[in-house]
């Protein structure tokens, strides 16, 4: 944070946690104080530590602008509470930090949080390389991770192109067994954990994101199962929101059109209906954004300044949200942005701006975690403010991962081609062909030059040996070689004399005067005709 970035990764909460202490220990003046009579040296008061913090909040990349003052005192509290600062006494955890007067100073121990050693990656952790064979099963592997072909060993182009030789192994068309919905489920499932993970550029997702948390069928339903606005379609409606939660958050949105005539209409009526709509949210179990996805939100936030990579990610993470919860997130939104955005509309607090107010009132609803201490606060308010600037699209379904997940499932339902070596007549010792394998740049132009130059310098020899060509054609051929490939065709013909020795010889052209005597006699025709008839 001074200088250093905390990354995405595991355990990123933690770390802000540790940077923003080593932030505010090594940017907070302490001095001497007088108290009571007496002086305690390197000490400062709660209220120049609000003040320092605060500062130091809103200028932070992490935090910005959106910090206020009472949140900072609020993380000053659990920074009380965790021992990160005591009071002159030495006491902490059962006081409260007061923005006054009051002495405080950092203690002699470390307040810092030990970050969990993650254990290296292992062969299950990493992409591995996928066969054709565990290319055609289903369901996917969990750590499968599409990747597209970057070379071709020269055995593999010479089973590719044995069909012009004659060397193909007897063949048939077979069609592929039927995908079932739970197979579906399962590879939109695999492919978007796997994009997401590309997305946020991490290595692996322990620690991140336990797959058993995430429910397939209830992606797929974010996905197909939505309304016309986008707006998921509950199954169950029992999960829906409760009728008058609704009524009041359709009168707030439409402000003034929204209200009934049924309805009392007195001052203030507005901001009751705010602190319904509040009271509702504020009273669920959990955030919307779900306890099991805490870590995966707290990593986007790093991804903030790269406006369109952090609205990837949150379209992809928001596919993983259950329905109702995506279904109450989609209707909050559209609600703070329509009350940020209505000028007819009273303030709705007579201190604080409205689109603050939404931001404070609904944070922790959307965000929070299972434990109530951290940076909770301030990566709610953060991550808040930027959903509510790009509400429209950011529970929108990604284009990309869409296509490609149907490029996928309409591969595995083709027909497919079965060799006689193949299935269960082959040889369980003979390795299947891979599907891809990623290597270096420089094996690549290395397998590249072995793979194309001998099968062209063969394509050369051919056409010079072919007596059935032409002359013509032959010529002709050869020529079209020498400007595609003049490398190979330079170095089988290093000078004009042997050139001269494979080319066949040119037919001599017609002499001008034989073309003149084969002419001659139709033009006195034609010149006494034309005498005659003048």
């Amino acid at each position: 944070m001074d200088g250093r970035k905390v990354g995405p990764g595991p355990y990123r909460a933690t770390k802000l946690w540790n940077e923003t202490i080593k932030l505010f220990r090594g940017s907070m003046p302490v001095r001497r104080h007088w108290l009571h009579f007496r002086s305690y040296e390197h000490s400062f008061t709660g209220s120049e530590a609000v003040d320092c913090l605060h500062l130091l909040l809103r200028q932070n990349q992490y935090f910005g602008p959106n910090v206020t003052r009472y949140q900072t005192l609020q993380l000053l509290r659990k920074f009380l509470k965790n021992h990160v600062i005591e009071d002159i006494k030495g006491r902490h955890g059962k006081e409260d930090f007061e923005d006054n007067g009051q002495l405080y100073r950092f203690p002699a121990t470390s307040p810092l949080k030990p970050v969990p050693q993650r254990p290296p990656l292992t062969e299950g952790d990493m992409p591995r390389l996928i066969r054709w064979d565990d290319y055609e099963e289903l369901p996917l592997p969990e750590n499968f991770v599409p990747m597209r072909p970057l070379a071709l060993n020269p055995e593999s182009w010479n089973k590719r192109h044995s069909i012009a030789i004659g060397e193909v192994q007897e063949c048939k068309l077979v069609r592929r067994k039927e995908i079932t919905p739970k197979e579906v489920d399962h590879i939109w499932k695999t492919m978007t954990i796997a994009h997401l993970q590309r997305v946020l550029e991490l290595k692996t997702m322990n620690g991140v994101l336990d797959p058993k948390y995430v429910n397939a069928q209830h992606l797929v339903q974010n996905v197909f199962s939505v309304n016309k606005s986008g707006i998921v379609i509950l199954k169950n409606k029992a999960e829906d929101m409760p009728y008058w939660v609704l009524s009041a958050m359709k009168c707030l949105a439409n402000w003034p059109n929204g209200s009934e005539s049924k309805q009392p209409m007195y001052p203030g009526f507005e901001r009751d209906v705010l602190r319904t709509v509040a009271d509702y949210f504020q009273r669920l179990k959990e955030p919307l954004l779900t306890f099991h996805l805490y870590d995966v939100y707290v990593n986007i936030l790093s991804l903030l300044p790269q406006q369109e990579v952090a609205v990837e990610a949150l379209q992809v993470s928001c596919l993983l949200l259950p329905p109702a919860n995506r279904r109450r997130l989609q209707l909050l939104l559209r609600l703070m942005a329509r009350v940020c955005e209505n000028p007819a509309l009273p303030p709705l607090n007579d201190t604080i701006a409205t689109r603050t107010l939404m931001v404070q009132t609904f944070s922790r609803c959307i965000l929070g975690s299972a434990e109530e201490v951290d940076l909770d606060d301030l990566l709610a308010t953060q991550l808040v403010s930027f959903m509510l600037e790009q509400h429209q699209i950011i529970l929108q379904v990604p284009s990309n991962l869409h296509r490609h997940v149907e490029d996928h499932l309409s591969h595995l339902r083709r027909v497919q081609i079965k060799y006689s070596g193949s299935g269960a007549d082959a040889d369980p010792s003979t390795p299947s062909p891979a599907f891809c394998e990623q290597i270096s740049r420089a094996e690549f132009e290395k397998q590249r030059g072995l793979a194309t130059q001998g099968p062209l310098q063969e394509l050369l020899e051919g056409l010079i040996a072919d007596k059935e060509l032409s002359a013509k054609d032959k010529r002709k051929r050869l020529k079209q070689f020498q400007r595609s490939y003049p490398d190979i065709y330079q170095k089988r013909f290093p000078t004009a004399e042997s050139e001269a020795a494979v080319l066949p010889d040119k037919p001599p052209r017609l002499k001008p005067q034989l073309m003149f005597l084969t002419l001659k006699k139709p033009l006195q025709t034609f010149q006494r005709s034309w005498s005659f008839r003048a």
